[in-house]
């Protein structure tokens, strides 16, 4: 035994800094069990910020306001999206939406609108067609109040894709998961794998065609698409088999045991709650249902939920750490909410500013108090912090 005030031996000596190592990586946060950033929303609020945009975006034809739809959630998503793969994800479904618009245009070029005009602005020759596809023509007269019916009608479209695009860059897929109901688990696994394989794959490719211009290689055209495309299809594979792995080891599918009289009455509440649902959403959408309506779409709703509550205990798992849904969530949620109820309102109250006619063709102008309302779904970026970056854990001595 060392006397006191010895010098330490060699292994003491290498002990010491491997303690000091450990301490600074727990408390620099970086460990595997480290907790979400403190200023994260809860997914659910912006997936439901995202939908009251693209109800918004139904009620209505106007470009200008559609415009200010998309200028809205792409502002939201340039500020507040987090370092994520499927944070990129944006981008993808906004080239998808301008490919949407540029082949509805085509389409009414070459095959014609069923809106008649009388600004002809090009004629094409026409392909005579045989009598049994009467109502379909190639070519022939291209009017420009068939156009812009087109346009008006895939400019909706393109809106709609860029706000699920935006729900998919602001929310994490797995985050959502671990908030769904326990019966809704299995599907929510599914939803969420579907979600996560394009951005992997958009990330696979950027990594790819970046490893090939830097071996200068060619990364564009036919042929750099065939070195590109196998090994992005090839770890898509490797990653599918890794993610069955890891769910077959972690017990996915196991369900617990419980009475017979409690999985038919999951099952009659359930099914009747859906019933519900579509009687009362019809009665809804028809002068005839107006009295009924609602009243059978609350009770559905209701019963949809009891069924998906008593068919959660058949599911075993715990939430780690669970998303507090706190009043920036309750904000957020709300912001979106009111941009769909308003713009409904008005579609009911002056539905020639939210859907402009192209017979006879007018110039579509901007309602004030419906782009006020379109304007609030803004709150997000003003209500909620911007996500910090990961921070790096300090160096370690050598």
């Amino acid at each position: 035994m060392p006397e006191e005030g010895a010098p330490k031996g060699r292994g003491e000596l290498r002990a010491q800094p491997r303690r000091s190592r450990t301490r600074q990586t727990t408390h620099s946060g970086t460990s595997s069990g480290a907790p979400n950033p403190p200023n994260s929303l809860h997914p659910g609020a912006w997936w439901t910020w995202s939908l009251g945009l693209a109800t918004a975006a139904t009620r209505t034809t106007n470009p200008l306001l559609l415009s200010l739809l998309i200028t809205v959630s792409a502002y939201v998503v340039a500020t507040h999206r987090t370092p994520t793969p499927s944070s990129h994800s944006y981008t993808a479904f906004a080239k998808l939406g301008l490919a949407v618009l540029l082949i509805r245009l085509a389409f009414a070029t070459i095959l014609g609108s069923p809106i008649p005009g009388t600004h002809v602005l090009l004629t094409l020759p026409q392909v005579p067609l045989p009598h049994w596809a009467q109502g379909i023509r190639l070519g022939g007269k291209v009017t420009a109040e068939g156009l812009t019916f087109a346009f008006y009608d895939a400019l909706k479209l393109a809106t709609l894709l860029l706000c699920v695009g935006a729900a998919n860059a602001l929310a994490n897929p797995a985050r959502l998961l671990k908030s769904l109901p326990g019966a809704l688990y299995e599907t929510g696994v599914a939803v969420v794998v579907a979600l996560t394989f394009a951005p992997n794959l958009i990330a696979d490719a950027q990594r790819l065609r970046a490893a090939r211009r830097l071996r200068g290689r060619p990364d564009r055209g036919l042929r750099g698409l065939l070195h590109v495309g196998l090994p992005v299809l090839e770890g898509a594979l490797e990653r599918s088999v890794a993610l069955a792995a890891a769910m077959d080891a972690r017990g996915y599918g196991r369900t617990a045991q419980v009475p017979a009289s409690v999985r038919r009455t999951t099952a009659a509440l359930t099914l009747g709650g859906l019933l519900g649902v579509c009687a009362g959403t019809y009665g809804l959408l028809t002068a005839e249902g107006g009295t009924y309506g609602l009243p059978l779409l609350l009770a559905g709703v209701v019963a949809a939920l009891a069924g998906l509550r008593l068919g959660g205990r058949r599911t075993l798992r715990t939430r780690y750490r669970p998303d507090a849904w706190d009043l920036r969530a309750w904000l957020v949620t709300c912001s979106g909410v009111s941009v769909a109820a308003l713009l409904t309102l008005a579609a009911t109250r002056d539905p020639a500013a939210l859907n402009p006619g192209v017979i006879p063709l007018v110039a579509p102008t901007l309602p004030l108090w419906p782009a006020a309302a379109v304007l609030l779904g803004l709150a997000p970026a003003f209500l909620t912090s911007k996500p910090s970056k990961p921070s790096k854990s300090p160096r370690e001595p050598s």
